[in-house]
């Protein structure tokens, strides 16, 4: 009934969403959607009865960007971490995600920046345009490193992308444990659970030293901080 309840609530602010998405694609200012967005997850957050136990936010400096990366356990976590992290956020997404009725619009016009997964060159601009976007405006990144959820639970390899956007703007890294949104709502369900989410940021990780040429002793460093947090 929950996530019937919260089904309902995304169509009708989807549909409260189309006068502000237009003014903010013509203007292009992008704040508005922001917080609609923001208050569409708190009060998502409420409805589910979801609760976060959180830890390790007083390590991010505000002032500073980062490129966050977690583990990827369900569709909640995205939105979740963009709830939590206190930076103006944005995420690299699959390209698919943008295709979704007046939300995709939205999330380009909010700067989100599409991925083509199956083309390296496709994959490079949208590494290259998300390395503009934290130099020109300041942004910090969420990626997930996985590249998708995980279908048991379980750390799944890492993807170089978001270890390039890292050393490209010579930006920390802020590695993210997430532990209970898989039991929630694992891949494939639709309908989710009440429960208890674990989320702790781990001290951020220099890059200083690193480029595309040691991206794996980078990589690896990262998931071994994060599996400590599932461990």
């Amino acid at each position: 009934m929950r996530t019937l309840i919260l089904s309902v609530l995304i169509s009708i602010l989807s549909i409260l969403l189309i006068p502000v998405l237009i003014i903010c694609c013509i203007i292009k200012y992008s704040q508005p959607l922001i917080l609609i967005g923001r208050f569409g997850l708190h009060l998502g957050q409420k409805i589910l009865g979801i609760s976060l136990d959180v830890d390790g936010l007083e390590r991010i400096n505000r002032k500073t960007s980062y490129v966050f990366m977690a583990n990827h356990l369900s569709f909640m976590d995205g939105p979740m971490l963009f709830l939590l992290i206190p930076h103006p956020v944005r995420v690299l997404l699959k390209k698919e995600a943008f295709r979704i009725p007046i939300i995709g619009h939205g999330m380009r016009c909010a700067d989100f920046v599409p991925v083509d997964r199956k083309g390296l060159k496709g994959a490079k601009q949208s590494i290259d345009k998300a390395t503009r976007l934290m130099k020109e405006k300041g942004y910090s990144f969420l990626i997930f490193p996985e590249g998708t959820r995980s279908r048991n639970g379980s750390l799944q390899p890492f993807k170089r992308g978001g270890f390039f956007l890292a050393t490209n703007s010579q930006v920390p890294i802020v590695p993210v444990t997430i532990k209970g949104s898989f039991e929630l709502m694992p891949r494939g369900n639709f309908f989710i659970k009440k429960g208890k989410i674990k989320v702790t940021f781990h001290e951020p990780v220099s890059v200083k030293g690193f480029d595309r040429n040691n991206l794996s002793a980078l990589s690896k460093k990262v998931e071994t901080i994060i599996r400590t947090g599932l461990d």
